[in-house]
């Protein structure tokens, strides 16, 4: 359990609560969470440490400031209440601010970049849903703003002292396929409290819960054909990206490996152990699994027939590889890349805290005069047929090992005035 705490007794004012996501990498047992803290008293005293697990200058990188406090708010105070000072003016930084006033109004502002990938603050809503007095009283490109009585919207009460409590969630797009769903959109969910005391005592704790790490998995293909992803980083003006990316691998200590929702995945098939420039590996179907096995479900296709899966918005790229790639045996390799989804819930539709596993069904080709294993996509069906018939194919199943959706969710707030 990680338990967060910060108390400050307060004067009139406004009572600032500040915290940054959470970011959940879950993979079964791999949790990370970053959260920053700040309860405070807008009025001029000395303030709490504060719990910060995030760079400052990460926080206050904004292209657009919008004004946060007080005019003529001290650089102490505005950061006292989680703001950035820039030596000119206090201004909100990439985080979620939640803010209980004394008068019974809760104010709250997101930013765009609480989420990774980042949030359409359009599909923000609260329990009351959005509209007024629930819709944001300023919207920008980077930020909105709500403002409405603790009453109002949905809020509940609780407990035996003035507790109001209220959450925001956002929307997302979910991809529909005949053996799954899945989703490349951030989930936000936002838990926020306001409790009114007698005292002037204000507090905030966050639990959290890991689980076991997995144990790990492996499973070889039979005719030694190897799927592996690539992690090479183009660090070179100029480079190119996808020669960059194929320039190192995972190692099998790596994983298993996170990526962020969107973030594009590498993935390279090969042949080993062959030396014959003659045969040529062909990918038939690619596909994603939640599990190891390459027959359950849910699936999600990447490559059908040797092709891009056509219901995927997100179309998985074909990275030809040929003699200019500096490989022996160029006509061994395929790669592709697709950009990283999590499992949906049919029923729900919510996002599922799976693994993701990829696979493909290869054909180790040797050429002939009917048949110059030569792949192409968008081809006549019977054209399709006629290889997938061909006697002069080796077919077999090879998969990878374990990826980890990163999705990005934030942590309950409580506050207290």
């Amino acid at each position: 359990m990680l338990v967060f705490k910060g108390q400050r007794r307060g004067e009139e004012g406004v009572v600032g609560w500040s915290f940054i996501m959470a970011q959940w990498l879950w993979c079964e047992g791999t949790f990370l969470a970053v959260l920053v803290a700040t309860v405070v008293a807008q009025k001029a005293m000395p303030p709490d440490p504060i719990i910060n697990l995030m760079s400052t200058d990460t926080k206050c990188q904004m292209l657009e400031k919008v004004p946060c406090g007080f005019l003529g708010i001290s650089p102490e105070n505005c950061e006292a209440i989680g703001c950035c000072f820039d030596g000119q003016q206090c201004y909100y930084g990439n985080v979620v601010t939640v803010q209980c006033t004394r008068d019974g109004q809760f104010v709250v502002v997101v930013s765009k970049d609480s989420t990774v990938p980042q949030l359409d603050l359009t599909t923000i809503s609260t329990l009351g849903g959005n509209e007024v007095p629930c819709s944001p009283v300023v919207s920008t490109g980077s930020f909105v703003i709500y403002n409405f009585p603790v009453t109002t919207c949905g809020t509940v009460m609780a407990g035996d002292y003035l507790i109001y409590e209220n959450k925001m969630t956002s929307s997302y797009e979910v991809g529909v396929g005949p053996l799954g769903s899945i989703t490349r959109d951030s989930t936000f969910e936002l838990l926020f409290q306001c409790k009114y005391l007698g005292s002037e005592l204000v507090s905030l704790m966050a639990d959290v819960y890991t689980v076991a790490p997995p144990p790990p998995v492996a499973a070889p293909g039979p005719l030694r054909v190897e799927l592996r992803l690539a992690n090479g980083q183009c660090n070179t003006k100029g480079c190119d990206e996808e020669v960059s990316a194929y320039s190192s691998y995972y190692e099998d200590s790596d994983y298993p490996v996170t990526k962020v929702l969107r973030q594009p995945v590498y993935v390279e098939v090969r042949i080993l152990g062959r030396t014959d420039p003659n045969i040529v590996l062909l990918l038939e179907n690619c596909w994603a699994t939640s599990t190891p096995d390459p027959l359950g479900v849910p699936q999600w296709n990447l490559i059908v027939n040797g092709c891009p899966y056509q219901g995927d918005k997100y179309l998985t790229a074909l990275v030809p590889v040929d003699g200019s790639s500096g490989l022996s045996f160029p006509t061994h390799y395929k790669r592709f890349i697709f950009k990283m989804f999590t499992f949906v819930d049919p029923a729900s539709l919510h996002h599922l805290e799976q693994k993701v596993f990829i696979h493909c069904s290869t054909a180790v080709c040797h050429p002939s005069a009917t048949d110059n294993c030569e792949q192409r996509c968008f081809r006549k069906r019977r054209d399709v047929g006629a290889v997938q018939k061909t006697s002069n194919q080796t077919r077999i199943i090879v998969s990878s090992y374990e990826l980890c959706p990163h999705l990005v969710s934030v942590l309950p707030l409580l506050g207290e005035a």
